[in-house]
Parts: structure tokens; sequence; C-alpha cells
């Protein structure tokens, strides 16, 4: 029986980036609001059809920069998305992408299809475009299992930072508060931050120490088989007991 190969190219591509950043202890992503059906004037991720010559990581990036001016920004490929009725015009599969980048070093840009470009508060989203909120969490996860295993977060933050901020940047990644003591006494003995022998400025409370991430000591310590693992060390709640009289 002879195959009809049309019947296999009658579906279209589409990229997906999620772009995280970190600012003023929250996790940002950065949204678009379209400016096209389906689902005009709502937030979506930055994504956009593959062209017929192009190979998906140079989609990713050029969607990328057409919809947020965002170049030079390293993405990494997530995961395939392809629900037979997740688009409105037929049979699309999106491949998701995302990066962490640090939000004061980029300007954005919206152009093309996207109205608007603005970074959100991940905690705070409402319902995004398509299945984009299904696309994100799935992203969610990749980075939670990234900053438990490599020491990627570092990326979000100054050069110089202070054991508070990095706390509370994996606080907002896994989403859960960690103990101050055992958070820190765990970063410190990887001996991967260098007392920068400085302090705070400016700030309303007792200046903190300040840090730097030693990148260098890392991968020579990773050469040598050092596995970078940071476990979730949740504040424990104490329960009360009522006792009745």
């Amino acid at each position: 029986m002879a195959t009809n190969f049309d019947n296999y190219f009658k579906s279209a591509f589409t990229v997906d980036n999620v772009i995280f950043g970190f600012d003023e202890g929250d996790l940002k992503v950065l949204l678009i609001k379209r400016g096209e059906e389906p689902h005009i004037g709502e937030w979506a991720l930055p994504g956009y059809f593959v062209k017929t010559e192009e190979d998906l990581d140079a989609a990713a990036k050029r969607v990328l920069s057409e919809l947020t001016g965002l170049t030079n920004v390293y993405l990494e490929q997530v995961h395939a998305f392809g629900s037979v009725n997740r688009h409105a015009f037929g049979r699309v599969i999106t491949v998701s992408y995302f990066s962490l980048i640090k939000i004061d070093n980029y300007i954005i840009q919206p152009s093309s299809i996207a109205l608007q470009a603005q970074w959100h508060t991940v905690n705070g989203l409402q319902h995004l475009a398509f299945d984009h909120d299904t696309i994100l969490e799935s992203c969610l996860q990749r980075l939670k299992w990234l900053v438990k295993t490599r020491p990627v977060g570092f990326e979000l933050l100054p050069p110089k930072f202070t054991l508070t901020e990095l706390q509370h940047l994996y606080e907002a990644i896994l989403r859960c508060p960690l103990d101050k003591r055992n958070f820190r006494k765990k970063i410190l003995s990887m001996n991967l931050l260098v007392d920068c022998d400085e302090t705070q400025e400016g700030v309303a409370h007792r200046p903190a120490k300040l840090y730097k991430f030693d990148r260098k000591r890392y991968n020579k310590l990773v050469e040598q088989g050092f596995n970078f693992e940071l476990k979730e060390t949740p504040i424990k709640i104490k329960k009360t007991v009522e006792v009745s009289s």
C-alpha cells in the first residue's frame, strides 16, 4: 500500500522562549503582549513560527531578537509540546527554550507582533496565551533542577552579593523558604565563594559582607570530580497544640 506523505506535511512548528531574570528579590520572566490573533492582546512567551529554511536553534534566537530585541543570549532547548488542539490555526508543535540573564544587562525593545515586552514576577502571573502556562512550568522545573546541581544561580546576581541575596535567589527559584543557618553552612562549605573584604554601602540596616563566585576554582574542582549539590532545607514550622482547661 502506497503511503500518502502529504498527510505528514500538514503541521507547523514554533519556538517559545522562556527568559528568566532575577530582580529585587523576585524571579521574573520576560513576556510579550501579542499583537495578532489568536490571543491578541494577551500576555505570552516570546515565540513564533519556524521558517522552512532554518533549524530550531536558529529560529529560537531569531524570534527572541525580533520580538524583544535581545541578542547574544544563550538558549537551552527544554521540551517539545504537541497537543493536537494547542493552537487555533491547526496542528502546531512548539519547542521550548530557556535562559538565565541579568536583567540590568539588557534593554528590551519590542517589535514585530509584540505590542509590549515586559518582565513579570513569576509567582504573580495570571493565565498566559496558548499552553504557555504549561511551558513556563516545565522550564521552571528545569531551572529548579539546575540550581540544585550546578551553580547557575550566580549568573543572576551582581558580581558582588551578600549571602542573604543569594538565599533569596534560591528561595525564589525553589519556591520555598530555606533555613538560613543550614543554607549558609552548605554554601560556605563548598569553598566556592570569595570574601571580598567589603560590606554593603548605603543601606539602612547593618551592612552585610560581600562575596563573589570563584568560577576558576569551581571549574578546577569539577575536573577533579566535584559534585555541586544543594539540597532543599525548608524552614520547619513548629506546630502548636491548644490545651483546653
